[in-house]
């Protein structure tokens, strides 16, 4: 399924009258698929029109937009995103403060829409792949002051210009937003682009162009997403991460049972995420795992094994291949044997009995591997050689991507899977490696000036063990032998400045970054592995104990059991137990003590009154579940009983709840007694 048609079907269940899709490269293609998908044209009441606007001059964001106001197509306020947006937001509150505030201040010109995603404190990423964004924010107005998306993380400061903090007696600086690239914008920015010819890219020439131009005096806010679901995806580990997210149902109901393509058999839910076209043929001793996507016309053979994995529409998979963790997309031949691992496939590929694809490749169309050939991870393979710096020229961008384009080098580093040697790459005129028919058809391109071993950092692969590691250690090491005197002097308390700066309580930050964490292995982001590492960097980045981990894992998990049943037929007690089941060993982790038990009852007791009090009534049923999967030993919980034998009765609500529950403990230790 094209992105695209998750993003005019947002945008159309969200009230959108009128949308003007603007192409540049491959625009024939966009426009095919908007007649043939049925948008082109739509009207009607409740439908929303849909019109291409094409060029092929415009190579920047900035062109697209001057474009847009040359013909004259928009002539009021309008909601700007990239054809990648997967969201499921309501524009309604936004929309509302934008044009609020327009008509008490007419130099507001575009609001920003922002979530929440600190990015880790190993990889100073965010699960998106993408650098973190420093910004300062007016707490009270919501307005923007500062952004910063290439900030220097070697760094334990950024620097600001004094006039924002002369100007503004109070801001908020995050590290810990997410930016949607989903803009609600006033006419004038239009104009603005117009008349300013260097403004090409968003962020970095228009955001960033308007905060330090004192002359015109436009401003730009922000709007916080609290609800609801919004991610651009504009590289490998986003393509990843939001794939799983809509898998996961965090996007409903932009996902694949209810957005199905026109054409082909519908694709329906089965238990465990498992998502399947009523026409794919199955073999029966082939396996589909939790979290995957069989597309329609597909066939698979004896003994597969997909896991976590999308199979696009009419592929033809073989005998005992292994697929895990990668997306294949349509029409591809898999033959007997293969295996593909955390990889993309693209339209057409042909794989030879045999050849294994290893973690973090991507191949291009109809690319074809040998028999019995391993592809090298990370290794990025296409009919097309790789276009040098001089002759490329940035695709139309909403905003930066991390990426870039350098020339093709040599490459033979082709195996077989059988330990024998491969016929050696061959040089095309322009210097770039092809390799030879016993080997892949295709060139290699390569990945820019960091090469192969920065490559996890926007892979489909997950990060590899041994660099969180690495990157652990450093932390550790920075947070022990920090040189103070490579710090900046902070003023006394007593310093006669007015200027505050507000913060947000530090486990309330670490609670959303473990939920964050979470919700990547749970789509296979993180591995299982590694998890626990990822988490443990959190605890000491924040100075916390290993309790305060208990509580917050577990607040993960219980929220992913509520998430499933919300999403399902399924009853909320089925989704909690078979969550607790599956997590149980995560949790034990952090529950070697009577007191981190301790800590999981008590955030328990707080999620049911305040934050997810949809588990209220189902306490007493819970309990046992906890104890039964040895999260909560039976010590825990009759310590926790006496504790609130002389609390207030608002405090008793959970455990009179549970009397039976603690009765029957009760009774149980002293048979044991009885019978010792």
């Amino acid at each position: 399924m094209p992105m695209i048609e998750y993003t005019l079907t947002w945008l159309e269940s969200a009230g959108v009258d009128e949308a003007f899709v603007f192409c540049c490269a491959h625009s024939h293609q966009v426009k095919e698929y908007l007649d043939k998908s049925g948008w082109a044209g739509k009207a009607g009441a409740g439908s929303m029109s849909v019109t291409a606007v094409e060029s092929h001059d415009a190579i920047s964001a900035g062109d697209a937009l001057r474009v847009i106001y040359e013909r004259g197509v928009i002539h009021g306020d309008f909601v700007l995103i990239s054809g990648d947006t997967i969201s499921n937001m309501s524009l309604k509150d936004a929309l509302q403060e934008h044009m609020d505030r327009k008509k008490k201040d007419p130099l507001a010109v575009m609001t920003m829409i922002l979530k929440h995603s600190k990015p880790s404190i190993l990889t100073h990423q965010t699960r998106l792949g993408n650098d973190e964004i420093v910004m300062a924010i007016d707490p009270e107005t919501k307005e923007l002051l500062y952004y910063e998306d290439r900030a220097d993380t070697s760094h334990l400061y950024v620097t600001i210009d004094k006039d924002i903090l002369t100007n503004n007696s109070t801001l908020q600086l995050h590290n810990d937003m997410e930016d949607c690239y989903i803009d609600i914008c006033s006419p004038e920015v239009l104009s603005l682009f117009t008349d300013n010819f260097d403004y090409q890219h968003l962020r970095r020439h228009f955001v960033k162009g308007l905060l330090v131009d004192d002359i015109m005096g436009y401003k730009l806010y922000t709007h916080e997403l609290r609800s609801g679901y919004a991610a651009r995806i504009d590289n490998f580990r986003s393509y990843d991460t939001v794939s799983k997210d809509v898998i996961q149902r965090w996007t409903y109901p932009m996902v694949p049972d209810v957005i199905s393509n026109r054409d082909c058999s519908e694709s329906r839910l089965h238990r465990q995420g498992i998502y399947k076209a009523s026409d794919v043929t199955l073999s029966h001793s082939a396996q589909i795992g939790a979290s995957s996507v069989v597309g329609s016309a597909t066939s698979i053979g004896d003994h597969c094994k997909v896991l976590n994995s999308v199979i696009g529409e009419g592929c033809k998979i073989g005998k005992n291949v292994l697929i895990n963790g990668s997306y294949v997309w349509d029409n591809v031949i898999i033959e007997d044997g293969c295996k593909v691992s955390n990889s993309l496939v693209c339209d057409g590929v042909h794989l030879k009995a045999g050849a294994i694809v290893e973690p973090g490749c991507v191949l291009s169309f109809n690319v074809e591997v040998g028999k019995n050939v391993v592809v090298p991870a990370h290794s990025k393979v296409s009919l097309l050689p790789q276009p040098s710096n001089e002759d490329s020229d940035e695709e139309l961008e909403y905003a930066d991507t991390n990426s870039g384009v350098t020339e093709s080098t040599p490459f033979s580093s082709m195996r077989s899977n059988g330990d024998q040697a491969t016929v050696p790459s061959e040089e095309d005129e322009s210097g770039t490696s092809k390799i030879g028919t016993c080997g892949v058809v295709g060139y290699i391109w390569t990945s820019g000036d960091t090469g192969i071993l920065e490559e996890w950092r926007q892979s489909i692969a997950p990060i590899p063990k041994e660099k969180l590691e690495e990157l652990q250690h450093a932390v550790s090491e920075d947070d022990g032998s920090e040189d103070e005197s490579n710090n900046p002097t902070l003023p006394d308390k007593d310093d006669s400045s007015d200027i505050a700066v507000e913060d947000d309580d530090p486990f309330s930050k670490f609670e959303k970054e473990v939920e964050e964490t979470f919700q990547r292995a749970l789509g296979g982001g993180v591995n299982r592995d590694n998890l626990i590492l990822e988490i443990n960097g959190l605890r000491l980045a924040y100075s916390l104990q290993h309790a305060d981990c208990a509580g917050a894992v577990f607040y993960s998990v219980m929220k992913s059991a509520l998430v499933a049943a919300q999403s399902t037929n399924d009853t909320l007690l089925k989704t909690t137990a078979e969550a607790l089941g599956k997590w149980k060993d995560l949790l034990r982790n952090y529950t070697k003590t009577i007191d981190e038990e301790m800590e999981i009852l008590l955030k328990f007791e707080e999620m049911c009154q305040e934050t997810t009090k949809e588990f209220s009534p189902l306490f007493s049923e819970i309990l046992p579940i906890l104890y039964d999967k040895d999260v909560v030993s039976e010590d825990a919980i009759m310590r926790w009983a006496e504790e609130k034998e002389h609390a207030d009765e608002s405090d008793k609500v959970f455990v009179k709840q549970s009397e039976a529950f603690i009765q029957w403990l009760k009774e149980a230790e002293e048979e044991d007694d009885e019978e010792e």
